[in-house]
């Protein structure tokens, strides 16, 4: 069963381990388009996830808000709600279905003009259009488990017109620094034993002593 973007899902099985960003694109068919590509490569693709990024709310207005399209508004709904209450009534009820039914409509439809004309004058003409609103991202961050991160590189490159936005091989990690040899008292080198190069003097003054 595939699960579309959007689905509710339980947390855990939204989490990698140590997950590292693979790849970064503007568009979710592209992040969906390269995670394509690494499951036809039969790259495990469970140690895969898609982020969005960078979360923005974008509301679209749809039209223009007048009292006739609120009151017509408020008509339809109710009548479908008084229709759902009629059936119900009738499938328990002894009455005739029709009259119940009629009735039902008809009282849907006064308490949908009113309930929906005391809610746009609350508003006292503040708001006077119509819109729709959607949360959205502008970057889709492709992540994946940090010790398949090499193979998944790898597979993404050769994929067909390139991955813009894939990130870069990791650097090699530093070596320890080279210790330096004279960094000791006077210049004395740090790596010879204690004493050593100072033992030649005295030697050298020993033996003059003992000639004469």
């Amino acid at each position: 069963m595939t699960q579309q973007p959007g689905t509710r899902v339980p947390t855990d099985r939204l989490n990698l381990e140590f997950p590292r960003s693979l790849a970064l694109f503007d568009k979710y068919e592209d992040a969906q388009k390269a995670v394509d590509f690494l499951s036809d490569e039969q790259f495990t693709v469970q140690d895969v996830m898609i982020v969005g990024t960078d979360l923005r709310q974008v509301e679209r207005v749809t039209g223009r808000l007048t009292w006739g399209k609120v009151l017509g508004g408020g008509v339809l709904s109710g009548m479908w709600m008084g229709l759902f209450v009629g059936l119900i009534l009738t499938m328990f009820g002894s009455q005739p279905a029709f009259g119940v039914l009629a009735t039902a409509v008809i009282g849907g439809a006064v308490f949908g003009v009113i309930w929906a004309g005391l809610g746009y004058s609350m508003t006292r003409g503040q708001r006077d259009f119509t819109s729709v609103s959607q949360v959205v991202a502008t970057k889709y961050e492709v992540l994946v488990e940090h010790r398949l991160f090499d193979q998944a590189r790898e597979i993404l490159t050769r994929m067909p017109g390139g991955v813009p936005g894939l990130s870069a091989p990791a650097a090699p990690a530093p070596g320890p620094a080279r210790p330096n040899p004279y960094e000791g008292r006077y210049g004395q080198k740090v790596d010879q034993a204690p004493g050593e190069g100072t033992q030649a003097a005295p030697q050298a003054i020993t033996g003059e002593a003992e000639s004469r």
